[in-house]
């Protein structure tokens, strides 16, 4: 594998692969000189595989599929990445094919130039959840294409599946619509929507809005609401925020940049040695904060002799790890309640110190063991 976690140039993979789990340390840039001639860079026929980008970035390659998946039973789990400038007018950045299943999670496409950036094809499922399409440009002749999705059915193609729960759809351009759903005869594309599904400023050919969705002889069930924020839809505004797209003969309307959050994670460790980790770093938004008993305001935790204890608040939703230099047991204390509900939280060691993970904001609180 190369240095960053990924194979060093185009690979095929079984179930009988001797690396099923990938865990990406550094962002990643896919050669087109390393892309062979399977037209993909990561093509997996059978078994079980799981990507996690742990935050990082994967680009390209730009003239093949990133992920191809093919043939029933194989499963590929992508995780926690942004995936850019990948795919090209005749392919994708993923593609679930042939009875393959792709599950996406916590995922930002960017940038991409493609056919569509995402497509299933031949009873291939996609599940796609709390994911992000921003700028990302349609590179295909055929109208009926999303900029961004598209689930396939009709003439030789017979119909895949798509699901989409949690995303935002932001600046994607050069398409009729965002998301195409095609069919023909018996071969009809589905496509279902579920929780938060946000629209922003995706335009076509003339710069004029784009359709959210075009069902050119598929189905599609939308079960989604937009009335939602981005923080509810478990995004940071300001990772998800892109310039508006320019518009042909119009001058584009100016958004405002937002203040930049204060970053206060990062001081815990040199004045008191806790360790922060947010999955998409400490200045995505993470907010941390040292607490006393007065802090804590539960009396019976004071008086158990608590250790120490830290606030987290912000962009909690993306995953945060927090670190004690002393040994003891967790407590969690949940934001979302008052007075705040106490819990035990599982925590494990690593290099001597006593870890938890947290997806919601609240206290953690280190007890004697």
């Amino acid at each position: 594998m190369s240095a960053c976690g990924l194979p060093p140039s185009y690979a095929l993979f079984t179930s009988d692969s001797t690396i099923t789990t990938f865990n990406l340390t550094a962002d990643c840039t896919l050669s087109n000189s390393n892309m062979m001639n399977e037209g993909s860079w990561m093509t997996f026929n059978s078994g079980v595989f799981t990507i996690n980008g742990n935050g990082h970035t994967i680009t390209g390659p730009s003239n093949g599929h990133f992920i191809f998946a093919r043939n029933a039973g194989t499963i590929v789990n992508l995780n926690e990445a942004v995936i850019r400038q990948a795919g090209s007018p005749t392919t994708y950045a993923v593609i679930a094919d042939v009875g393959s299943r792709i599950n996406v999670r916590n995922v930002i496409f960017r940038d991409n130039v493609a056919a569509t950036t995402v497509t299933a094809i031949d009873n291939g499922q996609l599940y796609l959840e709390d994911v992000q399409f921003l700028n990302n440009r349609r590179g295909h002749v055929v109208t009926d294409y999303g900029s961004a999705v598209t689930v396939r059915g009709g003439g030789p193609f017979v119909a895949g599946f798509i699901s989409i729960t949690n995303a935002l759809f932001q600046g994607n351009a050069n398409s009729p619509n965002v998301i195409g759903v095609l069919g023909g005869g018996s071969n009809i594309g589905a496509l279902e929507l579920h929780g938060c599904i946000i629209f922003r400023e995706n335009v076509n050919d003339e710069g004029s809005p784009a359709a959210n969705y075009i069902n050119a002889g598929g189905t599609i069930t939308d079960n989604s609401t937009d009335s939602c924020s981005d923080a509810e839809a478990g995004f940071s505004y300001w990772l998800s925020l892109t310039p508006p797209p320019k518009r042909k003969k119009k001058v584009p309307t100016a958004i405002p940049t937002p203040r930049p959050p204060a970053v206060t994670c990062p001081t815990l460790s040199a004045v008191s040695g806790i360790a922060v980790r947010a999955t998409y770093g400490l200045e995505s938004g993470i907010q941390c904060q040292r607490i006393d008993g007065g802090g804590i305001g539960i009396q019976s935790i004071v008086d158990a002799g608590f250790i120490d204890a830290v606030d987290i608040w912000g962009y909690v939703v993306q995953g945060v790890e927090v670190c004690f230099p002393q040994a003891g047991r967790l407590l969690f204390l949940d934001a979302r309640t008052s007075p705040r509900a106490i819990s035990p939280l599982e925590s494990t060691v690593v290099n001597g110190m006593t870890c938890a993970s947290i997806s919601t904001p609240g206290s953690i609180v280190l007890m004697p063991g």
